[in-house]
């Protein structure tokens, strides 16, 4: 049967002018800032670092496809909003992404980048874990005198029949239940888990490691383990209290916190009332659950708004008012949500949909790295400009996606970008920044 293709496209008129597209241009990428991501790969020495202790089991004469090159196809494919396999069928023959990791040939097809996820094991898993920490213990020039270790845990929604998937009651869905550690915008730990657990499950253990290692770079810092309502268990506080780790928890509200806070909840309903606007009160008071075993400090906070009363409790082991502690310190782990969302939205962590639970966890890590790449540009290529604290979305539409005609011969590869590009003098900026560190 002959199959009919349409060479060009048709649009209305300009100007009395006829409008036609079609696909002739040759060698034109939208990706021109590609050349970034690759110089900031080399100087993290990132993908070089991963490959290195990948297996490689095939036949050296037969291989076309680098392990380094195909984790750089791939992580700077997330970064360049590609989020999937089948992308890379077309994006193989992109010269940028050809140039970007080092090579003059078609790039590895979706099968190819298949099997090679189809290789991830857990070990692979752990040791790419290891890196992410690594890596942010190097990107300190002196020691921190205080580090806040974020933790968080989302719900990943599968579709197919994956292994490990559950349904989760709470979110009404069929899903994975990843957990996060960030310390600031800095992402240490991405954990793949099934949705079937504790939300905390396994918190501990890798608050153990990355206190060790952390304490082994930086003996006097001070760690603080912050996290929501769903992490507060009587052997992580426990834990904390034995190794000087402070803690600031949320603490879910029962009947006899809500007696003892009934005071402060109707001072703060008298003074809305009185002003017209929200009100807000903190108490400190001591309360222990009977697995805890002895009495914490407790911060309740009262605040009455006009949609009524909202009760609020965290668990802490930190001096301070407790006012000041919720206001200034844990308050702030919203930002963690933030950086969530960052990596499972625009760096398509949630692309779990092989059906090996390892390849998916691997998955998770690429974008993990992907996110750990492009915290790096906005870090240390946009410091001092109004992109400093652009998310990721923005930080690859404004610098990543320029269009560009592409010249290759056998002596120099020339990327011609738009002359209209309207961010051309920060380009120039980012440039120099890149060239002289």
């Amino acid at each position: 049967m002959t199959e009919c293709k349409q060479n060009f496209f048709q649009f209305s008129t300009c100007k009395s002018r006829k409008v036609r597209a079609d696909f002739s241009g040759g060698r034109v990428s939208s990706d021109g800032g590609i050349l970034f991501l690759k110089e900031l790969d080399q100087q993290l020495g990132l993908t070089k670092g991963i490959s290195n202790f990948f297996p490689d089991e095939r036949e050296r004469g037969k291989v076309n496809h680098s392990i380094l090159s195909m984790f750089q196809q791939r992580i700077y494919g997330l970064c360049l909003g590609y989020k999937d396999l089948n992308d890379h069928d077309t994006l193989r023959h992109d010269v940028a992404f050809q140039t970007a990791t080092n090579r003059i040939e078609s790039l590895a097809s979706s099968p190819t980048l298949c099997r090679f996820e189809k290789k991830a094991t857990r070990e692979i898993a752990y040791k790419m874990n290891k890196m992410l920490v690594e890596q942010f213990i190097q990107s300190y020039s002196e020691a921190p005198k205080e580090l806040i270790l974020d933790f968080d845990a989302t719900d990943d929604r599968v579709h197919g029949n994956q292994e490990g998937r559950f349904f989760h009651g709470y979110y009404d869905h069929y899903c994975f239940l990843p957990l996060y550690v960030f310390c600031g915008d800095e992402l240490l730990v991405s954990y793949l888990r099934p949705s079937k657990i504790d939300g905390a499950k396994h918190s501990l253990a890798i608050l153990s490691l990355l206190v060790k290692r952390l304490r082994q770079a930086w003996p006097k810092v001070k760690i603080i383990f912050r996290a929501d309502s769903g992490f507060c268990r009587y052997r992580i506080m426990n834990w904390c209290e034995r190794h000087d780790v402070g803690y600031i928890l949320g603490l879910a509200k029962n009947n006899i916190l809500k007696r003892d806070s009934e005071n402060l909840m109707q001072k703060a309903k008298k003074l809305f009332e009185k002003r017209g606007k929200k009100s807000c009160l903190f108490k400190e008071m001591f309360y222990g659950a009977k697995t805890w075993g002895i009495k914490r400090k407790v911060i309740a906070k009262a605040e009455f708004n006009n949609l009524g009363e909202n009760l609020r409790f965290l668990v802490t082991n930190l001096s301070g008012a407790g006012k000041k502690l919720y206001k200034k310190i844990y308050v702030m782990r919203g930002d963690c949500e933030n950086r969530i969302k960052e990596q499972q939205l625009m760096l398509f962590a949630d692309r779990t949909s092989a059906h090996r639970w390892w390849t998916n966890q691997f998955r998770l890590m690429l974008s993990s790295f992907a996110y750990v790449l492009m915290q790096a540009f906005r870090k240390k290529l946009l410091k001092d400009t109004v992109f400093f604290k652009a998310q990721v979305n923005t930080i690859r539409l404004k610098f990543l996606k320029i269009g560009a005609v592409l010249i290759r011969n056998t002596r120099k590869i020339k990327f011609k970008l738009s002359s209209v590009y309207p961010h051309q003098e920060l380009f120039k900026k980012i440039f120099d920044r890149i060239s002289t560190a």
